[in-house]
């Protein structure tokens, strides 16, 4: 009887240890993303054998981050540091230089065909580039300079506004985790797999919606230059009063220009971003007589009890915002 005891006791200390190990081994590859949406790819390939910071969170811009000693602790903690790349998160260098991290930092955008900013259509307004080239002076493709002011280089790095694109980051998500974690390996192909199915699913259903459009009442306006990517893959064309960067203000000509083109009929509707100041687009809907189509979710999903608190969620909502305002003009 005793022994029976013992060797239940046994069979249960070790039954305890490995189900610790296995939650130990699940929670062990700690990754840090730039920014929420890349989170939400990251939680989304690793699951439970992952566990994600996010740098830059829900309804936060990127553009103009400045980061916290946490940030630096929880990079220099990291096995796996996944980013945008394309110069979009303009912190990251001294970030990472801080950290003194040995982890592999992960371009997701490798892969990608990225749109030269200047092959962008006519209407999308860079006011940074125009201003240095009203200076006799060249775009500046630093990651940042003196005063610690950031500037994009001649790519845009919106490239996820494509759900194409956000295939690729996904793929590069699960390589990226794959390489430092094979023995999740196996878990992190199935779980991309899936997920890039749903996004299939997601690409066909925007397309359907636009198509749902007129072609006359395609043209609208968001805050910054970020949709330059979904105007390429989807057909609507976006006009903006301010670049690819909200650190770049638009100009007052900037503005004039954008209700002189809405005075033409040359755009349906209106919309904030859920990143930038609203001030700007309320002042333009009142010149142009334009009503305000609600909210657009371009650099960071919003939060958990919001409308677009995933990337599958904040392309929907877009996609329903768009074609709701446009087509009860």
């Amino acid at each position: 009887m005793l022994s029976t005891l013992r060797f239940a006791t046994c069979a249960s200390i070790l039954t305890l240890s490995t189900m610790l190990a296995t939650q130990a081994s699940a929670k062990d590859l700690k990754v840090v993303a730039s920014f929420s949406i890349i989170a939400d790819f990251a939680k989304n390939v690793g699951g439970d054998r992952v566990t994600v910071t996010t740098l830059v969170g829900p309804d936060g811009d990127a553009h103009v981050y400045e980061p916290r000693p946490a940030d630096a602790v929880a990079v220099s903690k990291a096995d796996v540091v996944l980013v945008n790349g394309l110069e979009f998160e303009g912190f990251l260098k001294r970030l990472i230089e801080t950290s003194a991290t040995k982890a592999p930092v992960v371009e997701l955008t490798k892969g990608v065909e990225p749109l030269k900013l200047s092959e962008e259509p006519a209407g999308h307004a860079h006011p940074e580039a125009d201003e240095a080239a009203e200076n006799g002076h060249g775009h500046d493709h630093s990651h940042g300079d003196e005063d610690g002011h950031h500037h994009h280089g001649e790519f845009d790095p919106h490239a996820w506004q494509s759900v194409s694109n956000a295939i690729i980051y996904v793929k590069n998500v699960a390589d990226a985790f794959c390489e430092t974690d094979k023995a999740g390996c196996a878990t992190y192909t199935a779980n991309s797999e899936a997920y890039v199915a749903k996004l299939q699913g997601l690409e066909n259903h925007v397309k359907t919606e636009v198509a749902a459009i007129p072609q006359e009442k395609r043209t609208i306006i968001t805050s910054h230059d970020a949709f330059g990517y979904f105007e390429q893959s989807y057909g609507l064309e976006f006009l903006a009063p301010e670049g690819v960067s909200t650190e770049s203000e638009a100009s007052a000509a900037d503005v004039a220009k954008l209700v002189d083109q809405v005075k033409e009929d040359k755009a349906s509707a209106i919309f904030v971003e859920n990143i930038t100041d609203k001030r700007l687009i309320e002042q333009i809907a009142k010149e142009t007589g334009l009503k305000v189509g609600g909210t657009l979710y371009s650099d960071a999903l919003s939060t958990m009890d919001g409308p677009a608190s995933t990337y599958i969620d904040m392309i929907n909502n877009n996609i329903d915002t768009i074609k709701a305002a446009v087509l009860s003009q």
